[in-house]
């Protein structure tokens, strides 16, 4: 295999950090669409690829399997400018990337599946009103943040902000108030305008 092969959802935000970081980057890939709404990743062949039946999985070698898509952008991004050459910029990113995964993507992510996904009198709307309260927390701690910074980790554009970006610039789909958010709607913009940027598909 010549070039690496991503197993994927287009209009998942954990998928499509690592497509945007892909095209950001220039690097020739192979998309394999996987609709997890189709059980696939729970079958065998899937799970021997990612034993925790889940997308993204990167196949970088032939055989060779990486699964969670932070770890995924790390290595993608090493050696490049999206992943900082300092140091304490290093693990800041790293910081801002656990905070996606713990308290951002937990609460953001989850609303935008139950709002686009379930059907309206699905059970677990009874959830929205917890996810949009932890939500709105995390995007109040990113508003601080934006408030001084033009991007997470420095004066430069990173896998911090790939990482943030994904389900932050949709969290309108699961009923978060982005107009509250004014720094946070500035920073969408500017990772936008960067080059070689691809938008995440809709929802069909």
């Amino acid at each position: 295999m010549s070039q690496p092969r991503v197993y994927g959802m287009s209009t998942s935000g954990n998928c499509y950090k690592v497509r945007l970081l892909l095209e950001q980057l220039q690097q020739a890939y192979e998309w394999i669409e996987i609709d997890v709404r189709t059980g696939l990743t729970r079958q065998s062949e899937f799970l021997g690829r990612n034993p925790n039946g889940r997308v993204p999985t990167l196949e970088y070698e032939p055989g060779k399997y990486l699964a969670e898509s932070d770890a995924i952008l790390v290595y993608l991004a090493e050696g490049s400018a999206f992943w900082p050459q300092q140091r304490l910029q290093r693990a800041q990113a790293l910081q801002w990337m656990f905070f996606e995964q713990y308290s951002h993507e937990p609460y953001i992510a989850v609303a935008r599946f139950i709002c686009l996904m379930l059907p309206a009198q699905h059970e677990r709307r009874a959830d929205l009103p917890r996810l949009h309260e932890r939500g709105h927390q995390a995007l109040a701690v990113m508003e601080q943040h934006l408030a001084r910074e033009r991007f997470f980790v420095g004066d430069s554009y990173s896998i911090a902000d790939i990482a943030l970006y994904a389900y932050t610039h949709a969290a309108a789909d699961g009923g978060f108030e982005l107009q509250r958010f004014p720094a946070v709607n500035a920073w969408i913009a500017r990772v936008e305008s960067q080059p070689h940027f691809v938008p995440m598909p809709l929802v069909n």
